[in-house]
């Protein structure tokens, strides 16, 4: 099974901008979809953005379109997510997990199996 390990996470201020990264190790990178959620304190993990296994496909939550960007390197074995104009209730726990590439790109975090042991995420107003 692919084994997920995310980073870059930090303090940033509202406006500003963080690239996380999650890299796998295991079998094939490329036999795998890669989602991003990310769960805040007293709440639901939640879908944040996806990309197929191949980087043709992406998808992300509304809350996040036009601010985030999801890319892969299949030669390094990682996924990107760059956030832009970041705000506050972007705050949270950010974790990078695989579906694999047999399946639909999925929002449901239950179409996913592994998962990383998550970055944090802090935007202060």
């Amino acid at each position: 099974q692919v084994q997920l390990v995310e980073s870059g996470g930090g303090l940033v201020q509202a406006g500003g901008s963080l690239r996380l990264s999650c890299t796998a190790s295991g079998p094939t990178f490329s036999n795998y979809h890669i989602g991003w959620f990310r769960q805040a304190p007293g709440k639901e993990r939640e879908f944040v953005a996806a990309i197929s296994w191949s980087g043709d496909r992406t998808d992300y939550a509304d809350s996040v379109k036009g601010r985030f960007t999801i890319s892969r390197n299949n030669t390094k074995n990682t996924v990107y997510l760059q956030m832009n104009s970041l705000k506050p209730e972007d705050t949270g726990v950010y974790y990078c997990t695989e579906s694999a590439r047999v399946y639909f790109l999925s929002q449901s975090r239950f179409r996913y199996d592994a998962w990383g042991q998550g970055t944090q995420v802090t935007v202060s107003s």
